[in-house]
């Protein structure tokens, strides 16, 4: 269950390689030099991205963080070079039952020299709009009897902090949030990206401890929590980040408004949503549930606002397609009953430093109550 994620990439990564490179090659057949520089560049570019997914925490961070630039930006052009040559195969297979292409051999060349164009114009969009993350604002109404007043949540959630998302992309998100003057700071899960080392080598927590929220800055853990050396390190790191950790807790700010936070569901053992807010009632409530599965488990608990991430919208298209497949709310906000969701794209991201189809971005939510 731990590495199941990780297993599932990996098999996908080989799948797509192999189709990817005897495609290709095919395609370069003509091409004597052009198919030998083709399957010289996949092998050497297939151990990059190998060597960066396996080994970027061990190597010095300025060696890790090309490696894995180049090896993930890789994945994004092995990606959609996949899915090229896939429609064209299928084409193939209409072809020869409806003949409508007489030189399939062009045709399929053509393909891959209109995919690399194409998507090298996206992927310098794509990269531009990662490092340019929007700043999503909205007003959220408490259901529980007006008190008539109102306190600025700043919620992030994905930083994924590491190799890639390193100290000084941290630095322009504390300075992001800070700019907002927020009353209160929540981090939805998945802080870090999986080894810790990286982020404590890089001193982090100086970073962390620079956001400035009267009311505190609260996080709980996501799936990425559970992929690293073990999870207790990483809540003496909340700690020492000046980061209250919620694990399936519930705390009370300001003697007016509950705030509580779940643990992933990584955590087989982790307390039904009914649990944790035992008793608190006739106060507003906020939850941050790092996986939006099973929205109406806030409905039926009477929270008030419910802040997920996990998504990462897709990240890149056509995989925010398939998250719109796997959530009943994949991004963005919804409302249920008296409950309102929001679910981000998160302000960093894992692997591949591009946005196609989503947008990184940081939520300032005006909560009345």
């Amino acid at each position: 269950m731990k590495y199941g994620f990780f297993v599932f990439i990996l098999a996908f990564m080989l799948t797509m390689i192999v189709y990817t490179i005897v495609r290709g090659s095919q395609a370069l057949a003509p091409y004597g030099a052009l198919k030998t520089v083709y399957l010289v560049s996949m092998i050497t570019l297939t151990a990059t991205l190998f060597g960066g997914l396996f080994f970027e925490s061990q190597l010095p961070h300025s060696v890790g963080k090309v490696l894995s630039f180049v090896g993930y930006s890789f994945f994004i052009v092995l990606a959609y070079l996949f899915i090229s040559f896939l429609l064209v195969d299928i084409i193939r297979a209409v072809n020869h039952f409806l003949p409508f292409i007489t030189d399939m051999k062009i045709f399929r060349l053509s393909a891959m020299v209109i995919t690399l164009t194409v998507l090298g114009v996206l992927m310098v969009w794509g990269n531009y709009k990662f490092n340019h993350p929007k700043t999503v604002t909205m007003t959220v109404e408490s259901s529980k009897p007006l008190q008539h007043k109102e306190i600025k949540i700043v919620a992030i959630s994905d930083v994924h902090l590491g190799v890639s998302i390193d100290k000084s992309k941290l630095k322009k998100y504390v300075a992001m949030i800070n700019a907002e003057n927020p009353d209160l700071v929540l981090i939805a899960g998945d802080l870090i990206d999986r080894s810790l080392q990286p982020v404590i080598s890089q001193k982090m927590d100086e970073e962390l401890r620079m956001i400035k929220a009267p009311m505190g800055v609260y996080g709980i853990f996501g799936n990425h929590e559970y992929y690293g050396e073990g999870n207790h390190h990483i809540a003496d790191f909340y700690k020492k980040s000046n980061i209250t950790l919620l694990q399936d807790s519930c705390v009370l700010l300001k003697d007016e408004i509950y705030l509580a936070g779940r643990d992933d569901k990584h955590n087989p053992h982790r307390k039904n949503l009914e649990d944790i807010l035992a008793g608190r009632t006739g106060k507003p409530i906020l939850l941050l549930d790092h996986q939006p599965f099973h929205l109406e488990d806030a409905e039926k608990n009477n929270v008030d606002l419910q802040i997920s991430g996990h998504t990462h919208n897709g990240q890149f298209f056509p995989a925010n397609l398939i998250v719109k497949s796997m959530f009943e709310m994949g991004y963005g906000s919804h409302k249920r009953g008296n409950t309102n969701y929001y679910i981000s794209s998160g302000i960093g991201l894992w692997g591949p430093q591009y946005r196609l189809g989503s947008q990184s971005e940081m939520v300032v939510i005006n909560f009345r109550y």
